[in-house]
């Protein structure tokens, strides 16, 4: 029996140690620092390595990275030089998040299809280019920024506003010291993301996330509004032509570039066409798409990461997955992505039904109250036979959940059900 650390304090870490404590083969799951919702929490921040690595070590914990900032940082690095078994990619292969001009370039040179681009860290050079330009962009910070730091522009001058926000008023820190303008490619977005090895990568369960948040995909982007699984907008087709042209591609450069990349592998797709373009790689697990995909999960998550350290996924059976819907709604604080109030307290838990679980985010637990803690407070998330009943059975729970700033969208999953 082994001890797991799951590191990060979000819903997908939530869903991660919910998922990983069904394990026959662990024996306690801790979580650090963990939220008003996880069990075992160890009060380390995500960026304290040493402090989380000495944890692991005296508590003989396989542990697992949530977040993207710690394994941009070298988490996993640091935890194999003193021999510790930790799940997620090398410092250099998370590069292909944590540095979208790094991840353009190693696209451009293995022909990965994605949109064309231009790199600046001059505004001027910047507003001169989008003037010369036919069609709209995105404006990209090129460092991690949470989700926000891609801005999607309908105009000349919404190009110009974004570039001043990321490279003049630094909005983003040093994390827009340069930026990428890319052509807009409008489509069908969704996610995929893969279980690698390093060697090959199985795909997990199909997913769509709602990034934007109003309804309707209108206002600024967020870390994400909701996200249900499987997206009938990846048909069987389609996932193969992603498979092979993207993630194979993807993992097999990467080995012979000698970046090894182990983890999970997400890549952001945009279809036009019928054809699928990468709008971004992340190398985690996404969230709020982690929280319907593992709830459809029908087998054992820790063997799987086991066998990805291990580089033996290739020796493993086809993941199961089951045969129904699942919805996760993101209950946020109102005001998000801006400023929003925190210490509300949260009440109607005891009266989600069966078929419900509610995944904590932006929460903590003071003295057996929950109050809000965040942006993104919960995750609720239902399974339905059909993507419809899964709809109305995440609402209708989400509906029982109060506090006095909760806001969540009215749409999510709905842009799915025009595809079946």
């Amino acid at each position: 029996m082994v001890n797991i650390l799951v590191i990060g304090s979000g819903g997908r870490e939530h869903a991660l140690s919910w998922k990983l404590s069904q394990s026959s083969k662990i024996n306690k799951v801790f979580t650090a620092p963990g939220n008003g919702g996880t069990e075992n929490n160890i009060p380390i921040p995500v960026d304290d390595l040493d402090a989380l690595a000495s944890f692991a070590q005296k508590n003989d914990c396989f542990t697992v990275v949530g977040p993207e900032a710690p394994l941009a940082a070298g988490i996993v690095d640091k935890f194999n030089q003193m021999n510790l078994r930790i799940f997620g990619p090398s410092k250099n292969a998370a590069q292909l998040e944590s540095s979208k001009i790094w991840a353009k370039n190693f696209m451009k040179r293995n022909d990965i299809p994605t949109a064309r681009f231009e790199i600046f860290d001059d505004p001027k050079k910047a507003h001169d280019y989008v003037k010369s330009l036919s069609y709209n962009v995105v404006v990209k910070a090129d460092g991690l920024a949470a989700g926000k730091g891609v801005i999607v522009c309908n105009s000349t001058e919404e190009a110009i506003s974004a570039i001043n926000t990321i490279l003049v008023k630094k909005t983003f820190g040093d994390a827009g010291n340069r930026i990428i303008i890319e052509e807009r490619i409008d489509g069908i977005e969704a996610s995929y993301i893969a279980l690698s090895d390093g060697n090959i990568a199985i795909p997990m369960a199909s997913s769509q996330d709602h990034k934007r948040i109003f309804d309707d995909d209108k206002g600024p982007n967020t870390g994400g509004m909701g996200a249900y699984s499987p997206t009938p907008v990846i048909n069987e087709i389609l996932a193969k032509k992603i498979q092979e042209k993207i993630i194979n591609t993807t993992i097999d450069a990467m080995k012979e570039e000698k970046t090894v990349f182990k983890g999970f592998l997400y890549a952001g797709i945009m279809i036009r066409d019928d054809q699928p373009y990468v709008l971004e790689y992340n190398v985690r697990m996404g969230d709020p798409e982690c929280q319907p995909i593992t709830m459809r999960m029908d087998f054992d998550l820790y063997e799987y990461l086991v066998a990805s350290v291990d580089g033996t996924l290739s020796s493993m059976p086809a993941p199961l997955w089951k045969n129904q819907s699942a919805v996760c709604l993101v209950l946020a604080s109102n005001g998000y992505p801006e400023s929003y109030p925190n210490n509300e307290e949260i009440t109607g838990f005891d009266l989600i039904p069966e078929n419900v679980y509610v995944f904590h985010a932006g929460t903590k637990n003071q003295d057996g109250r929950i109050l809000s803690n965040g942006g993104r407070v919960l995750g609720v998330t239902a399974l339905g036979d059909t993507l419809a009943s899964a709809i109305s059975n995440a609402y209708a729970a989400a509906e029982k959940i109060s506090w006095p700033h909760k806001y969540c969208r009215t749409d999510i999953g709905k842009k799915g059900l025009p595809h079946l």
